[in-house]
């Protein structure tokens, strides 16, 4: 047997031209990396991570008349004040901006503003030595290119006007910042690539019935994702929520059944939501489950647990869940809560009063540990609350104590069971409670 190797043929797409030879760096640098642009909003520097990186591009979605414009403009103000800002709008026109910017109080800041939807005259316009430091473009659905025969807003338009515009603000260093529509289904318009192109995503949420929005990080390449910023929607514009558990709890009812609060991470920051649950008799003989700002598909299987873990027959009744003041909550931590808040609604007796809980529950019925723990207690703690209830403490390798530095009176279970038990008048409720003996004859 003898080997013969026959050469190499390059790859079709490439043919034979050969191409230039890719520059190496190191990890280190010699020059410092350039400062942040800090808008001295703190909320939106929260979000980003501290401020807009030069040459970053940031996405900002948003729901129609959620406030992404307002949004924009008090941003690109607050960044003039230190920094070249430009607002380049494809939707308004100048009397427009102009008429937000006096409703805003913005009159005297030194933006510059333009109506403009072709990216070739925007390129031949920011690409001179005075380039400005901050380039809010809002839209980039309604951004075009005339070397593309489709409308703008299709695919192909959205897709090139953004990569033209990202690749002129990382080879002039200037931080983009291009607002989005969203579909109804809640993501941004346009090709997915889109959001794999920028270095930031950031989604403005709330229900316009409602007076706060949430800005939330789903995507950041130079800070933390899944951070929130918490404003509240004035008269004057977006004005920042420094105390957001303070914002959500400010209508809560201590004597109330039905209702518990919940201690939640967003991003790193600890806050309190409250969680509301009713159950009601049902005719029907598909009862009713609404839920609102949670998983309906974890609501199902929490109430699983509690049937055939506890003996808390709720199949026959109508369910209905509601996390207050329309925040939506994703992380497991909030199961224990959300039981507290149903053994609360079907036994008439209310959550003990200044009680904070949180924990995740699997299927068996125990109750699991979550992370952050001490935050959450002391935000609790922060705000009033001299109680919680929470998984049971574990001592983890190479710890010598499992105590809190905190001076709550903590209630620790490891079962679901456990809560049920501090209910006083759980054995009153009209819901059948079938014991374990009871259970194990079917």
């Amino acid at each position: 047997m003898v080997e013969e190797r026959t050469p190499e043929s390059p790859p079709k797409g490439l043919g034979k031209k050969k191409g230039r030879t890719v520059e190496f760096f190191d990890l280190r640098g010699k020059d410092a990396q350039p400062p942040r642009r800090v808008s001295a909003i703190a909320e939106f520097d929260r979000v980003t991570g501290g401020g807009l990186v030069p040459g970053s591009a940031t996405l900002v979605g948003g729901d129609p008349g959620i406030g992404k414009s307002t949004l924009m403009m008090q941003v690109a103000a607050a960044l003039a004040a230190t920094h070249g800002a430009v607002y380049i709008s494809g939707e308004e026109a100048i009397d427009q901006l102009r008429l937000r910017a006096h409703r805003l109080g913005l009159d005297d800041r030194p933006v510059s503003l333009a109506a403009a939807t072709s990216v070739r005259d925007i390129v031949s316009t920011l690409d001179n030595p005075s380039t400005p430091d901050v380039v809010v473009i809002d839209s980039i659905q309604c951004m075009y290119v005339d070397s593309l025969e489709s409308a703008p807003g299709t695919v192909a338009q959205v897709r090139t006007s953004a990569q033209e515009l990202i690749h002129l603000a990382k080879r002039l260093g200037f931080a983009l910042i291009l607002v989005g529509h969203v579909t109804k289904e809640g993501a941004i318009a346009g090709p997915r690539i889109l959001e794999h192109m920028v270095d930031t995503v950031l989604y403005f949420e709330g229900d316009r019935s409602h007076h706060f929005r949430i800005l939330r990080a789903v995507k950041n390449r130079f800070g933390p994702a899944d951070e929130i910023g918490v404003f509240e929607m004035t008269e004057l514009g977006l004005i920042e929520v420094a105390n957001p558990s303070a914002l959500f709890l400010s209508e809560h009812d201590e004597d109330i059944t039905g209702a518990s609060v919940f201690a939640c991470m967003e991003g790193s920051r600890p806050m309190l939501v409250e969680i509301q649950s009713l159950i009601a008799g049902s005719a029907q003989a598909t009862p009713r489950r609404a839920v609102v700002g949670w998983d309906s598909g974890r609501l199902a299987m929490l109430m699983a647990v509690l049937d055939a873990r506890c003996g808390l027959a709720l199949s026959g009744f109508e369910v209905y869940l509601n996390i207050a003041g329309g925040l939506k909550i994703a992380e497991p931590a909030a199961d224990l809560a959300v039981a507290a808040a149903l053994i609360s609604s079907i036994t008439g007796s209310p959550v003990p009063v200044e009680t904070v809980v949180f924990g995740e529950v699997g299927l068996s019925g125990e109750v699991r540990a979550v992370s952050q723990l001490e935050a959450r207690l002391k935000e609790a703690e922060k705000l009033g609350f001299t109680r919680a209830i929470i998984p049971a403490l574990r001592a983890k390798p190479g710890l010598r104590s499992t105590k809190l530095a905190t001076k709550m009176q903590i209630t620790e279970i490891n079962h679901l069971e456990n809560l049920v038990s501090l209910f006083p008048d759980v054995n009153g409720c009209p819901v059948p409670i079938v014991s374990k003996t009871e259970r194990a004859h079917g």
